[in-house]
């Protein structure tokens, strides 16, 4: 057999793409924060992860500029050799304190992040217990580790109590989930998954991709709930609130030193770009500096959540800037994205496997940049899209 073939018969894409109604790939030929230029239209974008709309902030762009100057455009190797500069260190020391643990390690992006950190400490004979909705990185630490990887229903305390008195006592475990649900925007239960980890001597990890700089003053889920001295080690993304690429580890520091000395896709990626770290530093410091951004992005999260449920769509369980439109089937969910793209708003629209069958949603989300013209708008095409689709 070619294993070319499946390639050949591949003709999911291709036959949405002769209908109209392919959503994805779509070039932008231009992005400015809240607004965006594709096909030459400009629309209103409410599919970016660009939370507190730093992207476009004046002294996010001219510290990554500085940086190039001052550095150049790479570090040409990995941290563990040429790759490490001053601003790494001071990058995960500010880190560090932000998030309230010893120490921190920045990978090259989020998905090395998880996959480096998972497999690096799940060896085998140990356990990683997640979430079925946590993020496609976590899920690939955990295949790609040694251990035995086991799940339970999104956000079933009684399903993963059930599933973590059955593992083995003298086993080593490590239990992972998002604090800030990708797709439905919804946040992990921390008060209650706590005293559980700790009920049967289990580690916690939190992916904070899209929490961090959103929930908890900007500091994570974590601090949202209280619990940063019980979670046991945080994980957030440069490219979401932080206005750049990469991602961080951060918790002991004997188990950040040990995740440097044994995580292949630290080891074996080159550095972060002093561009990106150098606007990761300053994003930081802009959240410091301007917290009125996290207070605006979330007053906006809810009063977009609130007209959306008035007008009768079904934003699931959001509590977040991440709402979801929830349709519930394919045909339709791409339909409605076109609609919304022909009539000036740039959303995501979501299927399986990236949501449960019977979700299918158009993820929506927001900045603390978005003017209140620009939201009277987008949810004038809505209500006005849903009511042609039959939604509402």
């Amino acid at each position: 057999m070619d294993i070319f073939e499946k390639c050949l018969n591949f003709n999911t894409a291709k036959e949405a793409m002769a209908r109209g109604i392919y959503p994805y790939f779509k070039a932008l030929e231009e992005s400015e924060g809240t607004e965006a230029t594709c096909d030459g239209k400009k629309l209103i974008m409410c599919g970016s992860n660009n939370y507190l709309g730093l992207t476009t902030h004046p002294k996010v762009r001219e510290a990554a500029c500085q940086a190039v100057v001052r550095y150049g455009t790479s570090c040409s190797g990995s941290r563990f050799l040429n790759g490490t500069l001053a601003l790494h260190e001071q990058l995960e020391e500010e880190l560090a304190d932000w998030v309230g643990k010893e120490s921190a390690i920045t990978f090259t992006t989020g998905v090395l992040t998880n996959m480096g950190t998972i497999s690096s400490l799940v060896g085998r004979g140990d356990i990683v217990i997640l979430d079925k909705e946590d993020h496609a990185s976590i899920v690939d630490g955990a295949v790609l580790s040694s251990g035995k990887v086991e799940r339970f229903r999104h956000a079933d305390l009684g399903h993963l109590e059930r599933v973590l008195k059955s593992l083995p006592e003298e086993s080593g475990k490590l239990m992972v989930v998002d604090g800030l649900f990708s797709m439905e925007g919804d946040l992990a239960a921390l008060p209650d998954l706590v005293p559980l980890a700790k009920k049967y001597g289990v580690r916690l990890m939190v992916d904070d991709a899209h929490g961090m700089g959103v929930t908890g003053g900007g500091h994570g889920t974590a601090a949202h709930f209280g619990v940063t001295d019980d979670v046991d080690i945080i994980m957030s993304t440069f490219s979401k609130a932080f206005a750049s690429l990469g991602g961080f580890i951060a918790g002991d520091e004997d188990v950040v030193h040990y995740i440097k000395h044994h995580a292949r896709a630290l080891i074996f990626s080159a550095s972060i770009p002093p561009a990106n770290a150098a606007a990761a530093l300053a994003a930081l410091h802009i959240m410091q500096e301007e917290p009125e951004r996290i207070v605006r992005v979330n007053e906006i999260a809810s009063m977009m959540r609130t007209r959306y449920q008035e007008m009768g769509f079904n934003t699931g369980d959001s509590v977040t800037p991440v709402i979801p439109i929830i349709i519930g089937d394919n045909e339709l969910t791409f339909k409605t994205w076109k609609v919304l793209f022909e009539n000036g708003v740039f959303v995501n629209p979501v299927i399986s496997p990236a949501v449960s069958p019977g979700r299918q949603l158009l993820r929506t989300s927001y900045m603390a940049t978005h003017t209140d013209e620009q939201l009277e708008q987008v949810l004038d095409v809505f209500y006005k899209s849903g009511k042609q689709l039959g939604l509402i």
